[in-house]
């Protein structure tokens, strides 16, 4: 089941407020969007195997690649021979616990000069643990990890293994986007704009808020919007430059956002999805004050890493946006009009669960499956060899 909701008219605004009333209109005048299917036309073909967990994947410049493992290792990879390193030196203590450990990778914007490297990773507190990004720089030949040091910890910590978020974007001014979770535990944190949990933060290189951030009233200086549940998956839209994410819901209810600075985006208020016990969340999915996202996902997919393609080394696909999914094992690709999502096709079905899916500086797109070691791996969508 999804839904568009953006393209709902503005006339519809006090059904929408009624929560309940807003979630009849949709099920009675919404479609299902229109399936595509090419998937006769691509398959999987591995590039590295034996990893732990997989999580993150960046690509250097010198056309290797690096690949975090939840349990708490980063490997540097040769694409073209598949050969896997031994776990890189100066990588943070993690707390390997649940979804936690060590998350999201992102590269430098200067990396090609400065070989600085950002990781989010599940640290650990004396009570409990807590998101947080570290920075280091890339030894030359690429086997330990120097002049570490955390540059940010989230202000809340939790006795939990759930819930950590954590992609790392760029802007294009040079900003890092964090996305994180609202532990769980602490999900009506997610409305309190003082805290870090349930958020997208906005840093710069050394930990510091970014310039432009909204700074509201009451609004810790790092956040940039709030109201979120567990933020998986992040990239930049190539064209606008703007952020876009996917979140897990419920049951149900995952998301798709273009996170705006200064906006509620609803969680644990509205949502699409339901309680574990089928029971209903918050006050229904809608009130003012708070955003609708742009499509939602119902049952859940379990949405974890996402690119946009821009290469034509797929027909067909440029434009689209692919989302990995974790429960629903495939690569969801959805293709859109604006923000406005207009077909969805589900690739590799049942193949694996897929953590991360990068585009990589060839025009491919790889993609990370979420195993314990031996089975996590590092693969490619190739052209079917015979394939139409």
């Amino acid at each position: 089941m999804t839904i568009n909701r953006r393209a709902v008219t503005l006339g519809l605004a006090a059904v929408f407020a009624a929560g309940s009333g807003a979630a009849w209109y949709l099920r009675q005048n919404r479609g299902p969007l229109a399936a595509s299917s090419q998937t006769s036309a691509v398959e999987l073909k591995p590039v590295a195997t034996g990893f732990d967990n997989p999580w993150g994947l960046a690509f250097l410049p010198d056309g290797t690649a690096l690949v975090t493992e939840r349990p708490g290792n980063l490997r540097h990879v040769a694409l073209d021979t598949g050969v896997v390193s031994e776990p890189l030196a100066g990588v943070p203590m993690v707390d390997a616990n649940g979804q936690g450990g060590l998350l999201g990778l992102a590269l430098d914007p200067d990396f090609a000069s400065n070989r600085l490297i950002y990781m989010s990773f599940a640290e650990p507190r004396d009570d409990g643990n807590a998101t947080a990004v570290f920075r280091a720089r890339l030894n030359a030949d690429a086997s330990a990890l120097e002049e570490g040091t955390v540059i940010f910890r989230q202000n809340r910590t939790a006795q939990s293994g759930h819930h950590f978020g954590s992609r790392l974007v760029f802007d294009r001014a040079g900003q890092l986007f964090v996305t994180t979770g609202e532990r769980n535990v602490l999900r009506e944190e997610a409305q309190n704009p003082a805290v870090h949990v349930g958020k997208v933060l906005r840093i710069s290189r050394d930990g510091s808020p970014a310039p432009g951030n909204p700074a509201l009233p009451g609004w810790a200086p790092e956040v940039w919007s709030i109201g979120h549940r567990n933020i998986q998956a992040a990239a930049l839209h190539p064209a606008t430059g703007q952020l876009w994410t996917a979140e897990h819901g419920a049951r149900g209810g995952d998301e798709v956002n273009t996170p705006l600075a200064g906006k509620n985006y609803g969680w644990p208020v509205i949502s699409y999805g339901r309680e574990y016990s089928l029971d209903p969340i918050g006050e229904g999915t809608a009130k003012s004050g708070m955003e609708q996202p742009l499509h939602f996902w119902d049952p859940s997919i379990a949405p974890s890493g996402m690119t946009f393609v821009t290469t034509d080394t797929y027909p067909g696909w440029q434009g689209s946006m692919l989302v990995g999914a974790l429960a629903g094992q495939h690569v969801s690709r959805l293709a859109w009009d604006g923000e406005t999502a207009v077909s969805e096709e589900k690739l590799f079905e049942g193949v694996a669960r897929f953590r991360d899916v990068v585009q990589g500086p060839d025009g491919r797109i790889y993609v990370l499956t979420d195993e314990s070691a031996p089975g996590g791996a590092l693969m490619v969508i190739a052209a079917r060899e015979g394939g139409s």
